[in-house]
């Protein structure tokens, strides 16, 4: 989501070493001050060498002094899974996840100032030419993976016998923004059983309160840190949170909360009192899916291929990103999704959130010719860009490196 649309005063506030704390319930992996901050472990050493004396006395041999983090394990181990629906007290904010400062008072008098946060009428223009090209979800057997773009951040994955819906919103409008621009890809109604739903964050575009209504409530929702009482006012009853680098076991299914570089804002009040993130979710087989929801480029996803080698497909957003001094610290343009999938390793990329909301002022077609261009730059195979329509539908294949 696009600051200016969730907020309309932010502020930055000091972090608070608190919220380095995950939960009052233990987490089974150990976790550095690398993996929290993002702080680099690598401290400068330094030598002292005594000078030659006259009489040709050795010199004193060089002391390095110790890092002041331990440097992480190569490929870390992952946490035990967390119990389904266990209920936690985390820190009251989590302003010391963010990896750049909240927008503050001058760079809200900018934004003021220039405004620019929609394209203009050229860059509208090409509405009608955006993909959309709804089709039915395809029936897949158990230990085959299937992705199909509802829209924007909202896919159906089809992984490990289960259907699992990331940030579903199946509304016309969001709150703060014009109607969507190209409808739903997959009707309510031709969705399969729906086994799981998560939730990246909780700005208006990923977190819909309309669509989430349309589901039972006991649908299994995993969902960031400090998201669960949002649920649970709503009377869902199978809620599980989780902190980074924890993860949670349905149905066989592996399903980890990863970071990613965002924010979170729903009212005027709650700046960063629940996290946001990814999710990789790994099927019974191995089969691994990196669902990115709402992300700038950063260390982060190098840091996600360590631990979740072998991601077969990573979901990326690619929209939403311009102006870039305002959106650039939360958003990825075409460029800078595609390096973030060379980081991670995935085999393959599928674009998202663009040519659904109007959200910033690139051309609305734009991220789409940006992103086939920096693909072909980075020498990566064409048929390993799925470039979906909004209501495609891609399995993947079995067997295929």
């Amino acid at each position: 989501m696009t600051q200016q649309s969730e907020s309309t005063t932010t502020s930055t506030t000091t972090s608070t070493a608190t919220s380095t704390a995950t939960s009052t319930a233990t987490n089974n992996t150990p976790t550095t001050a690398a993996d929290t901050t993002g702080a680099s472990n690598t401290a400068a050493s330094s030598t002292s060498t005594a000078s030659t004396s006259l009489s040709g006395a050795a010199a004193t041999p060089p002391v390095a002094l110790p890092p002041p983090y331990p440097s992480p394990p190569s490929v870390p181990p992952l946490a035990q899974p967390r119990p389904l629906g266990e209920r936690r007290v985390w820190p009251r904010t989590f302003h010391d996840r963010l990896t750049a400062p909240l927008p503050g008072l001058r760079s809200m008098a900018r934004f003021a100032r220039e405004g620019a946060v929609r394209p203009g009428r050229e860059g509208l223009a090409d509405i009608p030419r955006l993909p959309f090209a709804p089709g039915p979800v395809p029936r897949v057997e158990a230990d085959t993976v299937a992705v199909s773009w509802a829209g924007h951040a909202s896919w159906v994955v089809q992984i490990g016998g289960l259907t699992v819906l990331t940030d579903p919103v199946w509304s016309r409008r969001i709150l703060g923004t014009p109607a969507r621009i190209t409808p739903v890809g997959i009707a309510w109604s031709a969705l399969p059983r729906v086994d799981a739903v998560v939730i990246s964050h909780n700005h208006y575009d990923h977190l819909d309160a309309p669509t989430l209504r349309r589901l039972p409530r006991d649908t299994p929702v995993l969902v960031p840190a400090g998201l669960a009482g949002w649920f649970r006012r709503r009377r869902f009853t199978a809620v599980t949170e989780l902190d980074w680098w924890e993860g949670a076991e349905l149905g066989g299914v592996r399903f980890d909360f990863v970071p990613a570089h965002h924010w979170s804002k729903r009212t005027l009040t709650d700046t960063c009192r629940s996290l946001w993130g990814g999710w990789v979710l790994t099927a019974p087989d191995g089969q691994r899916v990196h669902f990115a929801g709402d992300t700038g480029y950063g260390h982060w996803f190098a840091r996600i291929g360590q631990r979740y080698p072998g991601i077969d497909l990573a979901l990326l957003p690619i929209g939403a990103y311009d102006p870039r001094w305002w959106l650039s610290d939360v958003h990825c343009n075409p460029e800078e999704a595609v390096r973030a999938a060379q980081d991670l390793g995935a085999r393959r990329m599928a674009p998202m959130h663009w040519a659904t909301f109007v959200l910033s002022a690139e051309p609305v077609l734009e991220p789409l010719t940006r992103v086939r261009a920096a693909w072909a730059k980075a020498g990566l195979a064409p048929d390993d860009l799925w470039d979906l329509p909004v209501g495609g539908s891609r399995v993947l294949p079995r067997g295929v490196l």
